[in-house]
């Protein structure tokens, strides 16, 4: 018995496994700049700047698009968290404007990456609606926050995944939190909204 097969077998792997970590490194490296340009595009939302917002959006979604093709096999998980923070801008961004939230297939994104990114969309949505708030935008806040509580319950049971969706269950119990707190100050808006209107009709 001899170990010539070995040799060339070990080769033949080592060259296999070279190339595979070059790509990993290649697109840990190289999303990054998805993950900044989504959250750049986050900021321009909350700043009132929805074309800013779309730019660095569409800028992501190509080099999200590019990055596709090193990803493959067991890489695509190297996507997951650019993906996620894609999808978080892209329901945002359609939350604000008033507009159908995208499927999963609209965006391309994998999965676990679309409910993750609903469930960081979550927390942004909060924002928005104190935002709205601060603005005297009362319809427009409980707008928004309607499509937050319903787009809570409707990940709610996905804490069950939580081994296959890493975070889920915690984002959901975050989430939860989040909602409960924006709907107390809804509430409390709502209420003072309407005191106002029965002192100034008494005042008439």
């Amino acid at each position: 018995m001899t170990l010539k097969n070995v040799k060339p077998s070990l080769n033949k792997i080592a060259k296999s496994l070279e190339e595979v970590q070059d790509s990993r490194e290649f697109l840990l490296k190289n999303t990054r700049e998805i993950i900044i340009l989504c959250s750049k595009s986050i900021i321009a939302v909350h700043k009132g700047d929805l074309i800013t917002a779309k730019k660095n959006l569409k800028q992501a979604g190509t080099l999200l698009k590019k990055y596709k093709k090193k990803a493959t096999g067991g890489l695509s998980r190297y996507l997951i968290t650019p993906e996620q923070e894609f999808v978080e801008a892209a329901c945002l961004i359609a939350i604000v404007e008033g507009k159908e939230v995208p499927s999963d297939k609209k965006l391309a994104v994998m999965p676990e990456s679309y409910v993750l990114g609903l469930l960081d969309c979550v927390g942004e949505l909060k924002r928005q609606v104190f935002d709205k708030i601060r603005m005297n935008k009362i319809e427009e806040a409980t707008r928004i926050f309607e499509i937050m509580e319903n787009l809570y319950l409707q990940l709610y049971t996905f804490s069950m995944y939580d081994k296959v969706v890493k975070e889920a269950r915690r984002k959901i119990d975050v989430n939860r939190i989040l909602v409960d707190d924006v709907r107390s100050v809804i509430t409390e808006e709502k209420r003072r909204t309407e005191l106002i209107k029965i002192l100034q009709k008494l005042e008439k």
